[in-house]
């Protein structure tokens, strides 16, 4: 089969929402008396949605909050983060072009576990929404990335069989689950990952998103 749609990460895939992430997360932390990480660290800890985030940044002063308390701190932190969403973040070099080139041609999705509201005003704010058809966040009533069912709902939603689907995204968690629901995947060199890129088993690494068609042409 032909690929027919594409399917993109968010943070560290299309946009470098790293700045607001840390901003957020620090803001959290000194309403906790605690001290600020670094964009670096934060790094690190994004990619297994807002409440494995909030968990890492207090793990990392030796905290653990679980429970209540975390969902406490979630609200607080999505307080912070939500309204400040694209004020820093940015769409990464290239990005913009390709995904305007691609839409012409193929059913443009993004699969995230940030929460779906927020996601949507990002790509929207950033001047791409009207080419990404369907977003998916955490809060989608799926078990999210690492495990593969976000990426079956999207296919589902652009009502493709996974064969005609390519993944794109950046990390560990984008790999597995792509394998897992048995989706062929793309990873670019410049995400949040501490795993490099060309070790993250994926069946294509590029240096940004202008290798897309070469991808796509052997996919074809």
């Amino acid at each position: 089969m032909s690929i027919r749609a594409l399917i993109f990460d968010l943070d560290g895939t299309l946009v470098d929402s790293l700045p607001d992430l840390a901003e957020a997360i620090n803001e959290l932390m000194a309403k906790n008396g605690l001290a600020p990480h670094a964009e670096r660290a934060v790094s690190s800890m994004v990619g297994k949605g807002v409440p494995v985030l909030v968990q890492k940044a207090f793990a990392a002063h030796g905290v653990v909050v679980a429970g209540e308390v975390l969902d406490a701190h979630v609200k607080t932190y999505l307080g912070f983060y939500e309204p400040r969403a694209t004020r820093l973040t940015r769409l990464f070099p290239h990005t913009a072009d390709m995904v305007k080139e691609l839409a012409k041609t193929y059913r443009l999705a993004v699969c995230t576990n940030k929460p779906t509201a927020v996601s949507r005003e990002i790509v929207d704010g950033l001047g791409i929404g009207t080419d990404i058809s369907v977003v998916v966040g955490g809060d989608s009533g799926v078990t999210p990335k690492p495990a593969p069912d976000m990426l079956w709902l999207v296919a589902d939603r652009l009502g493709l069989p996974k064969e005609e689907v390519l993944m794109v995204g950046d990390s560990a968690n984008d790999v597995a689950s792509a394998k897992g629901a048995g989706i062929k995947v793309a990873v670019v060199r410049y995400g949040y990952t501490d795993i490099p890129a060309d070790e993250l088993n994926a069946d294509f690494v590029m240096d940004d998103f202008r290798g897309l068609p070469a991808v796509l042409e052997q996919l074809q």
